[in-house]
């Protein structure tokens, strides 16, 4: 299957987080989108490993995506070395995507940062001839590099060099973060307090977006950072 974007996040709510909105909207625009969760968040203070599987399978339903797996590195030890590179490259190459999303390249959490370098390596890599790999079917893969890859913001707020309009699909983003029954606010939990689960930081994604699409005269917005900026034929073709 060649999709047109697939985004990975080092762990399952990650994506929902910094850029579900986003996701939501090019799934409605028709766009074929596949989500990677690079850990199972088995490290993660409240819930289980199954339980986040669960509620990512929740959570992507309500994005629309057209699949979603996790590669099982190891939540807060996984590396960037030749071995996970080599088996996020058969991805890429398997699912060949015009446009990857990753983590932020600087955040709170180490896997955040990690996984954000990880994933862009990795995507370099894929384009080199001389590295081979073998597919599902066991028959050599074509080299591929995606042509773009954007970095989503998370806890940090980094100053974005890109604000995607996604007006009309906070809601739907924000269906799909609380999915998440575990992992965030509920005045009926019993699991222990953490950063994230606190009703300031749901509201804080909330806010982020709003304030996101007031910076650029929207309802909402998602921002973005790049390692290549993207070309406009014309300065009429920016908003």
């Amino acid at each position: 299957m060649k999709i047109d974007i697939l985004a990975i996040g080092a762990h399952p709510d990650d994506i929902e987080l910094g850029c579900g909105a986003t996701v939501a909207k090019e799934v409605a625009n028709g766009k074929n989108v596949g989500i990677i969760d690079l850990t199972k968040g088995e490290l993660g203070t409240r819930g289980t490993a199954e339980t986040r599987r669960i509620e990512a399978e929740n959570a992507a339903d309500i994005l629309g995506v057209a699949f979603r797996t996790n590669m099982g590195f190891a939540d807060g030890f996984f590396a960037n070395d030749k071995s996970h590179q080599i088996e996020l490259i058969k991805m890429i190459r398997k699912y060949r995507p015009e446009i990857v999303l990753c983590n932020a390249i600087d955040d709170r959490h180490i896997d955040h940062g990690k996984g954000s370098k990880l994933v862009s390596d990795a995507c370099f890599l894929s384009g080199l001839i001389k590295i081979e790999t073998k597919g599902d079917d066991g028959s050599t893969q074509i080299p591929w590099r995606p042509k773009f890859v954007y970095h989503y913001i998370q806890w940090k707020n980094l100053e974005p060099d890109i604000v995607v309009d996604v007006s009309g699909f906070v809601d739907t983003k924000m269906k799909a973060v609380l999915a998440y029954e575990t992992q965030f606010y509920s005045k009926n939990s019993k699991e222990p307090e953490t950063p994230i689960s606190s009703k300031n930081f749901t509201d804080s994604v909330l806010y982020r977006a709003r304030d996101l699409g007031r910076l650029i005269g929207v309802e909402a917005g998602e921002g973005f950072n790049v390692e290549r900026y993207p070309a406009v034929d014309s300065l009429f073709d920016l908003k």
